[in-house]
């Protein structure tokens, strides 16, 4: 078992060139509905039919097209979960980011450079 303090939910974050045309397209073809939206940031999450697992949109101008996601992580402590997971040699894209008030987020890879992030709510 890992060592990490996870919180028990995950994001599965997806670049969007639009974030009002997902939203809306989210809406009308799955029923999902928008759990929050901060538009300085360019970030929505909305809801899917699986307790604790949403998805979140964030805007970006530079959508290549071909699809992905992030699995994001929620974890009680980013700091201690990040420095047990780089003394196993996993590999972070840059520093911890911070948006104030509201979270904590950390992008690692695995070994194919597939991408996940750890995130901590500061709320």
């Amino acid at each position: 078992m890992s060592d990490i303090e996870f919180k028990g939910d995950i994001t599965l974050s997806c670049s969007v060139k639009d974030l009002d045309a997902s939203i809306a397209w989210f809406q009308e073809n799955l029923g999902f509905e928008v759990v929050y939206r901060v538009d300085e940031v360019g970030w929505a999450e909305i809801t899917t039919p699986t307790k604790d697992v949403t998805i979140g949109l964030g805007q970006n101008e530079e959508v290549d097209g071909r699809g992905g996601t992030t699995p994001v992580f929620g974890v009680l402590d980013i700091d201690a979960s990040r420095d047990r997971l780089e003394k196993k040699g996993v590999s972070f894209d840059g520093p911890t980011n911070e948006i104030p008030g509201m979270v904590k987020l950390a992008t690692f890879f695995d070994p194919d450079g597939n991408s996940y992030m750890l995130a901590q709510s500061l709320e």
